[in-house]
This record gives C-alpha cells, structure tokens and sequence, in this order.
C-alpha cells in the first residue's frame, strides 16, 4: 500500500474564513486522506466554527475530518472521527461516545503494547511518534523507525507516523512501512506553499511505491 497524507491543522486557526483558502490549497495539491482539527486550550464554539467553516473543503475533495481529543465534539460536528491520545480517555470511552461508524484513532507514542491494546479493542488506527523533533509539541517519547517495520509486518490495522515530518525527511518513514504520515508545519510552513508540499509528499508516497 502507498503511504497517505494526514493533514494535521496548526496550532490556532484565528480566522477560519482566511486559514480555508490555505486548507483548500493544500487539498488541491494532491490526495490527502484526513485533516485533524487539532486546536488546544480554544473554546468549543471557536472549534465549532472552524469545523463548520472547514468540513465542506473536506467533503467536497473526499478528505475524512477528524476532531482531535474531543469525540463529543466529533459526534456533535459531524466530524468523520476522533483521535484521542493516552490522556484523553481510553478508546472504549471514545468508542461508545461517536459509536460504530466514525473512525477513532489512538495516539500510541511509542509503545508496542499501547498500539497492540488499541488494535485488539478495535481502533481505526494507531499513531507512532515521534520521530523528528517537533514544533508543535514537545516530544516526550521518541519513536524508532523499528517500530512501524515491526507494526507493519505483524498487523493489519494501518499506522501513523507522526512528529516533525516534513519532505526533506519523511523517505525513511515511508519506507519503513508507515500507512499514514501525520505532518503540520511541515505543510504549512513549507517554503513553497502548503500546495507544493501536497504535491512534494505525494510524489515521493508514489515514486516508493513504483515496483
């Protein structure tokens, strides 16, 4: 299988209205199998906007939106799904919250037996990291690349790589295995535009996946 872009927002999104134009570019630059509404310490009404201003860019390039941390949100947004972390609640939590038809994802930093517990109790997907320094977020738990060869090789459940990804280093990702690259800055403040970044990931997601 090729690796996939999932799309990660920034930190703060202050005008929905001005950051969709940038949303719509990036989508326009390739395919991209999810966009994770990711915003931190903002009310919900401001994520409600964002999320009603952003979910038809979404639907309209057939690109899943998914509600970082917050499955009451998902399932009140119409959101595809919910990715929780390890300290967000327990899968079975978000699980029961959204019910059965919207993805849920779980971050498993990098534990094998945390992503082997969420893959038994039935999550979409698994997230790794990290693997680079990140802007984003401070890393708590760096992630080898082992550990997807060895996700990959064992387990049906896709993974996501995440933390710090950008073009210039995502190759050894992809190459061990990951099925999602979960990248932010690495669009966003791509040097070239969040467009050409698209564009520069996939490229790379299918010259590895020529034969």
């Amino acid at each position: 299988m090729t690796a996939r872009l999932y799309l990660i927002s920034p930190a703060r999104i202050d005008h929905p209205s001005i950051f969709a134009d940038e949303l719509r570019a990036a989508l326009d630059g390739g395919d991209v199998a999810a966009f994770q509404l990711r915003l931190k310490d903002v009310p919900d009404d401001a994520i409600a906007r964002a999320a009603d201003t952003l979910r038809p860019i979404c639907q309209q390039r057939d690109t899943a939106l998914i509600m970082n941390d917050r499955p009451d949100l998902a399932v009140k947004l119409d959101c595809d799904g919910v990715h929780v972390g390890q300290d967000d609640m327990p899968y079975a939590e978000a699980r029961r919250i959204v019910g059965p038809n919207r993805q849920v994802g779980v971050t498993c930093k990098a534990s094998r037996h945390l992503a082997m517990e969420a893959a038994e109790a039935g999550a979409d997907y698994v997230a790794f990291g990290a693997f680079f320094p990140s802007t984003t977020k401070q890393v708590t738990s760096p992630a080898s690349l082992e550990i997807l060869e060895w996700w990959n090789e064992l387990m049906e459940v896709p993974s996501v790589a995440i933390g710090g990804i950008t073009v210039e280093n995502c190759r050894p990702v992809v190459a061990a295995g990951a099925d999602f690259l979960a990248v932010a800055s690495g669009v966003w403040n791509y040097k070239e535009g969040p467009e050409a970044a698209v564009r520069a990931f996939n490229e790379i997601f299918s010259a590895h996946g020529q034969p």
